[in-house]
C-alpha cells in the first residue's frame, strides 16, 4: 500500500503511472534541481535545498492508493496535447516527436498530496525548467492548474525496494532519527517519491522520503 499522507508544501515524486507507458531509464528524465547542504548518515540521508519549478496539478477524489492513476488520466491528456496549441509533452527529449516548433520533455517527478481543505488529493507533475508560467500551454480542462512552487529545504532519504508500507515505515523512521540527532525541526507531513515505472525489478528501484526542514 502506498503511503496515504503526503505534504501539502513540499513536492515528491512518484513516476509509476506516467514511466509505465515507456521504458525510459530514470537518468534521461529531467529532475528537479538542488544542491545538497548536508550529509546527516551513510543511509543516503541528505539536507537538500530545492531550486522553484513550475507543477501541473489536479484535484481527484482518492482513495490515496487510486488517485496517482485518477491524476494521471487529466495530467496526461494535458502532456499529450490536451492544451491550447495542442502541444505535446514528451516523455523525455525526443522520445516524443511533435509536429510543432516548441517541444516540451516531460519530466520527474508526479506528487501526490492531500488536497487544500482535506477534500481528496493533488496530483502534480513537475514541468521543464525551460518553461515559464507564461510559456507553458494552456490547459483546456479547467480541472488542470499550472502552478509554481517556490524553493524548498528537505531532509531526504534515498532508498531501493518495494513500493511497501513496511518499508516506508522502516525508512522513515531512519529519517526522523537521522534528523533529530542533526538538531533539525521538520514540519508537515512525509513525501512519498518513486522514480521508477513498475516494471522496474524492486531492487532496482530509487524511492525518497522527504521531510519539509522549518526555519528555512
Amino acid at each position: 500500500m502506498i503511503p496515504s499522507t503526503f505534504s501539502r508544501t513540499a513536492v515528491g515524486w512518484a513516476l509509476g503511472a506516467a514511466l509505465s507507458l515507456v521504458s525510459v531509464p530514470v537518468q534521461a528524465i529531467e529532475q528537479p534541481r538542488y544542491r545538497v547542504e548536508q550529509v546527516l548518515a551513510v543511509d543516503s540521508i541528505e539536507v537538500r535545498r530545492y531550486e522553484p519549478y513550475i507543477v501541473a496539478e489536479v484535484v481527484v477524489p482518492g482513495p490515496a492508493e487510486q488517485a496517482g492513476n485518477q491524476g494521471f488520466s487529466f495530467l496526461g491528456g494535458y502532456i499529450f496535447g490536451r492544451n491550447k496549441g495542442e502541444r505535446k509533452i514528451a516523455m523525455t527529449a525526443p522520445v516524443v516527436q511533435t509536429p510543432q516548433p516548441m517541444k516540451i520533455a516531460m519530466t520527474a517527478p508526479v506528487a501526490q498530496m492531500p488536497a487544500e481543505g482535506g477534500q481528496g488529493f493533488a496530483v502534480q507533475f513537475m514541468m521543464p525548467s525551460s518553461f515559464t508560467m507564461e510559456t507553458l500551454p494552456e490547459p483546456l480542462d479547467p480541472r488542470v492548474k499550472l502552478k509554481p512552487v517556490a524553493e524548498q529545504r528537505v531532509v531526504a532519504i534515498t532508498y531501493s525496494g518495494a513500493w511497501s508500507q513496511a518499508n516506508f515505515d522502516d525508512h522513515l523512521a531512519k529519517l526522523r532519527s537521522a534528523a533529530q540527532t542533526a538538531g533539525l525541526r521538520t514540519e508537515g507531513e512525509p513525501v512519498y517519491a518513486r522514480y521508477n515505472g513498475p516494471w522496474v525489478p524492486w531492487f532496482m528501484r530509487k524511492n525518497e522520503i522527504w521531510l519539509a526542514v522549518a526555519g528555512r
